[in-house]
């Protein structure tokens, strides 16, 4: 179940990922997904429940769920 962000936390969010920062992904909580720990793509945006929007390198553009997945931020 997804937990619920704070208005604070979601100002945080839309703040660090901004669209065109690139992240690296740690970890996604998707047994479906084909995203493996270590994938890279370029942020699209934050939407209102904190999921981070993201156009990955492999083609894919699955969401990182707030209080499930993680992803970093990373130069270049």
């Amino acid at each position: 179940m997804l937990r619920e962000i704070s208005p604070e936390m979601l100002k945080q969010y839309k703040e660090i990922y901004q669209k065109g920062v690139r992240v690296r992904l740690i970890a996604m909580n998707d047994p479906y997904g084909k995203l493996k720990p270590g994938d890279t793509g370029t942020v699209d945006g934050v939407d209102d429940v904190g999921t981070i929007h993201i156009s990955w390198d492999c083609g894919s553009s699955l969401g990182v769920a707030y209080g499930e997945d993680s992803c970093e931020i990373i130069d270049g």
